[in-house]
């Protein structure tokens, strides 16, 4: 297998260099955003809230340890990010349906509530940012950021970037567009 060093040497050094000053400038705009840049309350929430409310919506009851694996993250990091949303009532603690002795995270109605805020000033975020893209041009960007993200998680897991890593890209997107597409509007 080759090194970092060997690949390096294979590739374009001008295009290395403008993708990785692409990505920080692309990051920066991130959170200008975030924290306001663009006048929207209703588009702040920090990463790890996001994230963290996310991944509950989507896969619903989850323990500290499933939560934190299924992110790629420390347990402590969680038990640590989730403090403030139950705090705040956006998450709920319950006991295991099965070990009472065990605690599940789960989003509550009012974390929903919030989260369906916050995505849909992202989503008019998005379309206003990629207004005069075609569909074909925001599928294929989603598909190439999906898999840059699949191949940092697996850089930071120590495994080899997946072989087949544009196609499950590619076939992701294509789950959440259908996904988005057959959800009842709410």
């Amino acid at each position: 297998m080759p090194t970092s060093q060997d690949m390096t040497t294979d590739l374009d050094h001008g295009l290395l260099d403008a993708l990785q000053h692409q990505v920080a400038v692309f990051a920066r705009r991130a959170e200008q955003t975030r924290l306001g840049g663009t006048g929207q309350l209703r588009n702040s929430m920090d990463r790890a809230a996001y994230l963290l409310l996310n991944r509950l919506d989507q896969e619903g009851p989850m323990g500290v340890k499933a939560l934190a694996a299924g992110m790629g993250i420390d347990s402590s990091t969680v038990t640590r990010q989730v403090a403030p949303l139950v705090d705040t009532g956006l998450v709920k603690r319950t006991s295991h349906p099965e070990d009472g002795r065990a605690v599940v995270l789960q989003l509550s109605p009012r974390g929903q509530a919030r989260l369906e805020e916050v995505r849909s000033s992202r989503r008019r975020l998005m379309a206003e940012v990629t207004d005069g893209w075609t569909e074909e041009e925001r599928e294929s960007f989603c598909t190439l950021l999906t898999r840059f993200n699949s191949a940092l998680s697996a850089r930071q897991a120590g495994l080899p970037p997946a072989e087949s890593s544009a196609e499950s890209a590619a076939e992701r997107v294509a789950e959440r567009v259908a996904e988005t597409e057959t959800a009842p509007a709410s």
